[in-house]
């Protein structure tokens, strides 16, 4: 495991406060949160946070990153966006454990529309403590690397 335990956090208007309490577990795990916003309920564009919570990971700056909009989605698909993320979206822990270790997801993707904050942190706890398997996944995931879009 990388010593790298800073986490980017990003959302839209839509999860400000779900979001919010995502950084504040992750910080009583041992975790470092670096919350990138928004702070203030105004309409916000989800492309952008995804874009730049990505950007922090792919860098090297972040080792993870959990983003939230309304449904996740969104937010995930542009997060994907950038060169070397593997963002999926999960409403329930097992997925999340799942895409860590047979997916090597760098990302989660959580909607606030979709999940109340309890499940929020079980969700986050569940990606952050799984560990990439290898094997015959690492396979799985050159191949997903090496697609261009």
């Amino acid at each position: 495991m990388s010593d790298n335990k800073r986490i980017a956090l990003s959302s839209d208007h839509a999860a400000i406060e779900l979001r919010q309490a995502v950084a504040s577990h992750i910080a009583s795990l041992g975790w470092e949160p670096v919350d990138i916003g928004p702070t203030t309920p105004e309409s916000t564009h989800y492309p952008n946070h995804g874009e730049a919570a990505a950007r922090l990971v792919a860098s090297g700056d972040c080792r993870l990153g959990i983003i939230l909009c309304g449904t996740g989605q969104g937010i995930m698909m542009a997060a994907n966006k950038v060169k070397g993320i593997r963002c999926g979206v999960c409403s329930e822990a097992y997925s999340a454990k799942m895409i860590r270790q047979h997916n090597d997801a760098n990302m989660l993707s959580m909607g606030s529309r979709v999940v109340g904050e309890g499940l929020a942190l079980d969700i986050a706890e569940a990606f952050l403590s799984a560990e990439f398997e290898g094997g015959r996944h690492g396979t799985r995931v050159d191949m997903i690397m090496e697609i261009e879009g």
